[in-house]
């Protein structure tokens, strides 16, 4: 989770009070009745990478313990730290250690969990029983279902929602106005569609373009290695016109100059084939939809990327010829 970019704009901008965070709002209303209660039961937040998840844990504890919350909080991220040693001394050792004067308990917060051995959420288990009454674990995972369930039983669960295009582009500009970074309006939304709703990926997209010069729609397709959308409607409807060897260089040119593997160049072909761009027709969109299903399979079983792409391609000329595609 954490890179040399992170640490930086990140971290920097990253809320610190519950009331910060947006696009959560029930998540956010369930917290602050725990907050006002001052206790609360063991958690398990679950969502897309970059919604918020961790950082609502340390908003969490910062409104129960104030400015020096971290002297109550223990933050192991799990798919590093994720053995059953760990989980017994690690944990148990701080699960030990005094509580704060006005909370009852302290706050353990355990990211990426569900990258957690079998053997290590055994054990979390049996600590989530001895030592309930004077720690509370926070449980942070993209893949709920990974969690055993026996844990799951014991915690309340909070599920977080990709973040809405809006709120990402207004963080954006805040953050580049902030910083004195040049941007074009386009190119912020171009990072919100290639991040997918995912916050931190988003700022890091913006910080690695900003450190080309002004933040341009060409910048942030450099920085993250894809080829531009535009591009690679060209190549497919090349293709369905029935100009296989001009689709294929088409091809090599987007994989060469962006320096794209199979898998990437498909995965854009699959999400352009889904945009509003390309006209065709929809018995069409289905039949590619499922090739490309296929290639990409192929693809990550470790087949050829020239070998695959250069199927698809051929065989998007002979759909194309059978339906006419002009």
């Amino acid at each position: 989770m954490s890179s040399a970019l992170e640490l930086l704009w990140v971290e920097k901008y990253r809320p610190k009070t519950l009331d910060e965070i947006v696009n959560q709002e029930e998540v956010v209303k369930r917290l602050k009745m725990f907050v006002k209660a001052k206790n609360m039961p063991h958690l398990l937040f679950a969502g897309p990478a970059g919604t918020g998840k961790t950082t609502a844990a340390h908003a969490l504890a910062r409104e129960l313990y104030g400015e020096y919350y971290r002297q109550y909080v223990l933050e192991l991220n799990a798919s590093d730290e994720r053995g059953i040693g760990v989980i017994r001394e690690k944990v148990k050792e701080f699960a030990r250690s005094r509580t704060p004067p006005d909370i009852p308990f302290k706050i353990i917060i355990l990211d990426e969990a569900d990258n957690m051995t079998a053997d290590a959420q055994q054990a979390l288990r049996r600590l989530m029983e001895l030592y309930s009454a004077q720690t509370r674990f926070i449980l942070i995972a993209n893949y709920p279902s990974k969690i055993i369930d026996p844990i799951q039983s014991r915690c309340a669960f909070f599920r977080f929602q990709p973040l809405k295009k809006e709120d990402v582009v207004a963080r954006l500009k805040y953050i580049a106005e902030n910083e004195g970074v040049e941007y074009d309006p386009k190119a912020l939304e171009t990072i919100y569609e290639i991040s997918q709703g995912d916050m931190r990926k988003a700022i890091n997209i913006l910080q690695a373009a900003a450190a080309l010069g002004k933040v341009t729609v060409d910048a942030v397709y450099k920085v993250v290695g894809l080829a531009k959308p535009k591009e690679v409607r060209e190549m497919i409807m090349t293709a369905l016109r029935g100009d296989f060897d001009q689709a294929r260089t088409f091809m090599r040119k987007l994989m060469i100059e962006y320096g794209l593997s199979g898998e990437d160049l498909v995965k854009q072909i699959h999400r352009e084939i889904f945009s509003n761009e390309v006209k065709i027709p929809e018995e069409a969109r289905v039949l590619i939809a499922d090739y490309v299903g296929e290639i990409h399979y192929r693809l990550v079983e470790g087949s050829d990327d020239d070998i695959q792409l250069s199927a698809l391609l051929a065989w998007l000329s002979m759909l194309g010829r059978k339906l006419g595609v002009e």
